[in-house]
């Protein structure tokens, strides 16, 4: 994995662990919702400089890579 994969990769993960947060509470989502804002920024800044917008099946095998846990296993 190159260091600029790597870097889009765990800029997703942060972005899917912040909206988790967000929404862990409905009754809170809506005061935490804007707090997405720059880890979507993050997300989609080393998306495009990783060259991977557009390339879905290689970003998300990288992010398996990163993080098995979302291999869809459920596990």
């Amino acid at each position: 994995m190159r260091n600029d994969e790597l870097v889009a990769a765990q800029a997703y993960v942060r972005l899917l662990e912040a909206t988790r947060a967000a929404l862990a509470d409905p009754d809170e989502s809506p005061l935490y919702l804007p707090l997405l804002a720059s880890p979507m920024a993050e997300a989609d800044g080393a998306l495009q400089r990783a060259g991977l917008c557009g390339n879905e099946a290689r970003f998300f095998d990288l992010v398996r890579t990163l993080q098995p846990s979302m291999s869809g296993s459920g596990c």
